[in-house]
């Protein structure tokens, strides 16, 4: 199997991975409704809005993916890989609003004024079966980066930080978060039952809305950043300048731009010195074999512009680059 043949199976991967945390989600908030309307719990009507949120988020995170693999056309040369960005900001908004929105308020509220809570035996029940369901939604989200981590010889820690896939990204937070939030709720039941105090449970649903904002913004930052034009990673791009270098039709990078055009799709952009050629024919053919050339070795390349620029303008663009260097 290709690197590309690869990379086009990453997108139904991720919309896999999606689907299954999209479905233990909605099943989940059910549950949880259900439990904390007969507990009377904070916590746990703020997990039930916590996997409500999680289940738009996936909605959201779904249009993400598909509308990121509609290929380019006349009106959107570049394709539509940026409309995965815009959509998985709108699932972060989603989590902001109406997770942590609504579990700081609530438990706010309990807190300052106090409830009863009734038999919480159900919500014990209902927290377990979903730390197993959203265990196995996190597990599958977790093995998808662990194997991208591996293709691409980083650790999963590392992939995590940098990759533009935030859908995927979005499903290992928010079903993380969501392992950590009935852990959280849990505690917050037993201390309210240790007690008689539910300010435990208010302080539960707190803490869990809080947690929810973390993820939403750490998301928010994330997907704006490639909205508005990120470069590719910095190993990436220091890849494509050493391979453009070691060609022999390359004299030297005069300057090198990348941008993120989706989560597997990079744009270079290159003011390139080539080795003097006889004919503009010539010129034509290396740029050619460069190009060709980038695309075999980096499959996420999906457009490339070449600028032939003079010598002189690559010693004075070597000067820069070594003063940067120096500075650095």
């Amino acid at each position: 199997m290709n690197d590309r043949t690869e990379r086009a199976e990453d997108k139904p991967e991720s919309l896999g991975t999606v689907i299954v945390a999209g479905v233990a989600n909605l099943v989940i908030a059910l549950a949880k409704l259900f439990a904390g309307l007969v507990s009377g719990s904070s916590a746990m009507l703020s997990e039930a809005m916590h996997s409500a949120a999680d289940t738009v988020t996936e909605v959201l995170l779904f249009v993400a993916v598909r509308r990121a693999g509609h290929p380019a056309d006349a009106r959107h040369p570049f394709g539509y890989g940026m409309a995965g960005f815009f959509w998985a900001l709108m699932a972060a908004f989603a989590t902001l609003i109406g997770g942590a929105g609504f579990s700081i308020t609530h438990g706010v509220h309990e807190i300052a004024y106090g409830e009863e809570l009734a038999d919480l035996r159900l919500s014990y029940v209902v927290l377990a079966v979903a730390f197993v369901v959203e265990g196995i939604s996190f597990l599958k989200a977790l093995s998808q980066v662990r194997g991208q981590a591996r293709k691409l010889k980083v650790s999963p820690q590392r992939y995590v930080s940098r990759t533009p896939d935030t859908a995927l990204k979005a499903v290992l937070f928010e079903d993380g978060a969501a392992l950590i939030g009935l852990l959280v709720a849990a505690a917050g039941l037993l201390a309210y039952q240790a007690t008689g105090d539910s300010r435990w449970d208010g302080a539960a649903s707190v803490v869990i809305g809080l947690l929810l904002l973390g993820v939403a913004l750490n998301l928010i930052r994330a997907n704006a950043s490639l909205l508005i034009g990120q470069a590719a990673p910095v190993r990436i791009e220091q890849e494509i300048r050493a391979e453009l270098l070691a060609m022999p039709e390359v004299e030297a990078v005069v300057e090198l731009l990348t941008m993120m055009l989706g989560p597997d799709e990079i744009m270079v952009a290159a003011r390139v010195d080539f080795v003097d050629e006889s004919t503009a024919g010539a010129l034509e053919r290396a740029a050619d074999r460069v190009e060709r050339t980038l695309v075999e070795r980096f499959p996420a390349i999906s457009q490339v512009f070449l600028d032939p620029t003079p010598g002189e303008a690559a010693k004075r663009g070597r000067v820069v680059g070594d003063d940067a260097d120096r500075d650095a």
